[in-house]
């Protein structure tokens, strides 16, 4: 069973950036798809950017297009995410998750994943 441990958020001025990491421990990491997914106070959670096993297939949610890019070092059993332009509306829990039942395309909801992280608060200043 793998374990999921992200880190990197925190408060930043709008504008700003931030690296979040996805870190995996005790699983084949390179057999999971793993999705960063957010959810604010009072609203449903939300897919941010998902990668395949091999990390040559990346989906974004239309939001955070140009802003943010997810990648994958599997020799490091690692997820990245990396986001630019921050924006107030981006403050939010941010929590990585990880699956290993789908092949190919990664998949966009966040039913699909079967291992989660506990998340990390990112918090966008105005």
């Amino acid at each position: 069973q793998v374990q999921l441990v992200e880190s990197g958020g925190g408060s930043v001025q709008a504008g700003g950036s931030l690296r979040l990491s996805c870190a995996a421990s005790g699983g084949t990491f390179s057999m999971y798809a793993v999705g960063w997914f957010r959810q604010a106070p009072g609203k449903e959670r939300d897919m941010v950017a998902v990668i395949s096993r091999g990390g040559g297939m990346l989906l974004y949610a239309d939001s955070v297009k140009g802003r943010f890019t997810i990648s994958r070092d599997n020799a490091k059993n690692t997820v990245y995410l990396q986001m630019n332009s921050l924006r107030p509306e981006d403050t939010a829990t941010y929590s990585c998750a990880g699956t290993s039942r789908v092949n190919g395309s990664p998949p966009r909801s966040s039913k699909e994943y079967t291992h989660w992280g506990q998340g990390t608060q990112v918090t966008v200043l105005s």
